[in-house]
């Protein structure tokens, strides 16, 4: 049986449908601990499953931390716990740069627990602007000043100096832009699809003309599986995203029209900083694990709607 363990699953849109995935096979026991700040227990498997167990613990703090570490004999983590949303971490620095504390605890309980490998979730952001596009893993030009960014490129950094130092095991995942069910208002997609869905106005910072590129979290969760079953990109970063770009105008008027609503878009001034004008990344390594084609856009907004509407 592979014990495992995911930090931040219940406020996490890949943690919690991973968890979900993960107990599908009985081999597999799956420990979510999250501190339920910001997350939530509907995203994860029900409390009866037999391989699942959920606790509630702020992983920033050794002392709770360690009591679960050592409790398990955890084979593989998945260090998801983060503060996370654009508005939330410019508002709450501080609160952000507390998770280099978490990053730094579960490193060294790890690697003195026989955890086999640290499965690290990074960020788009630590691309900053772009300099080159598609944004490659090889080419991180480290140009953000945002706390979320710098915490990020701290935790790859760890990540690759406890394999050095303690040979460790690692893999970073640079997730672009995930969205599908159960995820937190926070973020742009469901953030635009619920106001349509209301018929209330969206609301764009700028002209609309900065691009991201939206993975549905399927497609997510089949790279991140696949890695840990057949033991890929060992001590390696891999971009985790889709490569199709839109810009924040064009998926408003995409979700107006998908939802036949009568929603207006409000420009509101842009953004001081953490706004930045374009996501492109190279999916090169997540194709070549895949083996199938990305969920269409469309189609995994009208997945994501049909389940809001059954959620009434």
């Amino acid at each position: 049986m592979a014990i495992i363990l995911i930090t931040g699953g219940a406020g996490n849109v890949g943690g919690g449908s991973l968890a979900i995935r993960l107990v599908k096979d009985p081999v597999n026991f799956v420990v979510v601990a999250d501190n339920l700040s910001t997350g939530s227990i509907s995203n994860l498997p029900d409390a009866t499953v037999p391989n699942f167990k959920f606790i509630q613990a702020d992983v920033n703090n050794y002392d709770e931390l360690s009591a679960i570490m050592l409790s398990f004999k955890f084979e593989y983590v998945f260090h998801y716990a983060a503060v996370v949303g654009v508005k939330r971490t410019l508002e709450s620095p501080i609160l952000v740069l507390r998770d280099i504390d978490g990053i730094k605890n579960m490193l060294n309980l790890a690697k003195n627990t026989g955890v086999k490998r640290i499965f690290y979730s990074s960020s788009s952001e630590v691309y900053g602007e772009p300099v080159t596009l598609p944004q490659h893993e090889e080419t991180t030009p480290l140009n953000s000043r945002l706390p979320y960014a710098v915490v990020k490129n701290i935790g790859e950094a760890f990540c690759r100096s406890y394999f050095q130092e303690f040979g460790l095991s690692y893999t970073v995942f640079r997730f672009f832009n995930t969205y599908g069910p159960g995820q937190s208002e926070d973020f742009v997609l469901p953030l635009f699809l619920k106001a349509a869905l209301k018929n209330a106005a969206i609301h764009i910072y700028g002209d609309g003309s900065q691009t991201r590129t939206l993975c549905f979290v399927d497609d997510n969760i089949e790279t991140t599986v696949k890695i840990l079953e057949k033991n890929l990109a060992v001590n390696d970063t891999i971009n985790v995203g889709s490569d199709v770009e839109i810009t924040m105008l064009a998926l408003a008027e995409k979700i107006i029209a998908l939802t036949k609503s009568t929603s207006k878009i409000i420009h509101l001034p842009p953004l001081i900083e953490g706004d930045m004008t374009r996501r492109k990344p190279d999916i090169t390594k997540m194709k070549s694990i895949l083996q199938r084609p990305l969920t269409n856009l469309d189609e995994g907004i009208k997945l994501l709607i049909r389940h809001l509407n059954q959620q009434g």
